[in-house]
């Protein structure tokens, strides 16, 4: 959501939390960094609606055609076990 006044607002988080925070964000500002990550969340909750929506419009006979030809939909982003 876009926020066009151009004010800023403060955020209170742990200080592991921003620890953690300021880690990931690397050489990038950690207001920048957020802005990215919540514009990713965006778009990654808007994928997993899409693909939800597409697989109650699917028949389970085409859904189970399609998984057996192509191994199925990949899973969720956020559920896909990643390297630390």
């Amino acid at each position: 959501m876009d926020d066009s006044s151009g004010k800023d607002t403060s955020v209170k988080v742990d200080k592991v939390t921003h620890a953690r925070l300021k880690a990931l964000a690397g050489e990038t500002p950690l207001k920048d960094f957020l802005a990215d990550l919540a514009r990713r969340e965006e778009q990654q909750r808007a994928l997993d609606t899409a693909t939800e929506a597409f697989r109650r419009a699917l028949t389970r006979d085409v859904l189970a055609k399609f998984d057996a030809e192509f191994g199925g939909l990949p899973p969720v982003a956020h559920q896909t076990p990643q390297a630390a």
